[in-house]
């Protein structure tokens, strides 16, 4: 195992988280920052393949771009964009890249795959399933198991390329997206190594909030909360907006609501709410289609985290290599550093200096694109 680490302060980090719980009503912060009605999800758009450019970062001349989809074994159908270096010939190693949790493929993990294709590589950025232009009903619902899925669906559709060599594939997973890629290697030995940045457990938030929080007398009472959140939507026969991860007011009592970033930053805002904010709803990264921009998950979305947790077979990627990238200040950095301690002696612990959770989604200063390409071009030999 290889550590790097430039500067090895995080302090603070975890008393601005919570006190920005409190401040937005959700601990869904990190993945989840978004603005919604309350009401049922809205229903997929039908699927429309273009080349029109409709990105939150500027396109490269140095690659191809065009529009994509494919099928999962669910049989849901997927929305991607694939980019390919200009002028490169034979058979090329590829990369497939999702994330953060609640974006779509025109923000950060879009950025991310062009960036790579510049350096040489076939890479793929994909809308989950029943987010973005991808399939799936009811909209805004996000699974363990079926966005693990979407990273195996993902390999498929490379290793057809023409241009691929299927024996030389990776992935990228980046915010709550990590653990669905780490999960999917942990099954699925055609990917051949594995980049996490800005890593989150979405399992682990969900099921025992940040810094696993919760005690057992409040996971308890959130459980409670999805079954009822349940008879409702079956008595109604939508499915209700809300908070994927729960947060505790002073009393004790679950804080409700489909709002989780607000119209305007307050005074003074905590930092971590600022970041978010500065991403998700200005032009820097905010997008129609984004979850995090416009609207929410479904109410009861949290279930199946409860019930399958990521990452549970770390062990079975090894020797296959992790990189798992964070910032020096973010306040997700302690789930990068389990998973590197759990990878056994498969991973390799990259902390940005100065950089913090947000940061890593499109600060080109920030986000080490020469240790990814290095990373990869290593391991994709």
């Amino acid at each position: 195992m290889n550590a790097h680490t430039e500067n090895d302060s995080s302090a603070g980090t975890d008393t601005g988280r919570r006190k920005l719980l409190k401040m937005t009503g959700t601990g869904a912060v990190a993945l989840g920052l978004a603005m919604a009605a309350p009401g049922q999800a809205a229903a997929q758009p039908r699927l429309r393949l273009g080349d029109k450019w409709d990105k939150t970062f500027p396109r490269s001349d140095k690659v191809e771009h065009r529009k994509v989809s494919f099928r999962n074994r669910y049989g849901l159908r997927l929305a991607a964009d694939l980019y390919q270096p200009k002028n490169a010939g034979g058979k090329l190693a590829a990369i497939a890249v999702s994330g953060p949790f609640g974006a779509v493929k025109e923000q950060s993990s879009g950025l991310y795959a062009q960036t790579m294709a510049e350096q040489g590589f076939v890479t793929l950025a994909f809308d989950p399933s029943y987010t973005g232009e991808s399939g799936g009903e009811p909209r805004h619902v996000a699974s363990p198991d079926i966005n693990t899925e979407d990273f195996s669906a993902a390999v498929d559709f490379l290793g057809l390329q023409p241009n691929v060599d299927r024996k030389r594939i990776g992935v990228i997973g980046i915010c709550g997206f990590s653990g669905m890629a780490l999960t999917a290697a942990s099954s699925d030995s055609r990917i051949r190594a594995v980049a996490t940045a800005s890593m989150y457990d979405m399992s682990r938030s969900m099921s025992r909030s940040h810094r696993d929080s919760y005690t057992l007398e409040q996971r308890r009472k959130v459980i409670d909360y999805l079954g009822e959140q349940r008879w409702k939507d079956a008595e109604s026969g939508k499915y209700a907006l809300g908070y994927h991860e729960l947060p505790f007011d002073e009393r004790g009592n679950i804080v409700k609501g489909t709002r989780i970033l607000p119209e305007t930053l307050p005074r003074d805002p905590d930092p971590v709410l600022a970041s978010f904010f500065d991403y998700y709803r200005t032009k820097r990264g905010c997008h129609p289609r984004g979850i995090n921009s416009t609207t929410a998950w479904t109410a009861t979305t949290p279930m199946s985290f409860f019930s399958f947790p990521m990452a549970a077979n770390l062990e079975m990627i090894a020797p296959r290599p992790v990189l798992l990238v964070a910032g020096e200040k973010a306040h997700s950095r302690y789930y990068s550093e389990d998973v590197y301690k759990a990878a056994q002696g498969a991973g390799e612990l990259l902390i940005v200096s100065g950089a913090d959770h947000v940061d890593l989604y499109d600060r080109l200063d920030k986000i080490p694109f020469d240790r990814l390409t290095a990373f990869f071009r290593q391991h994709l030999a």
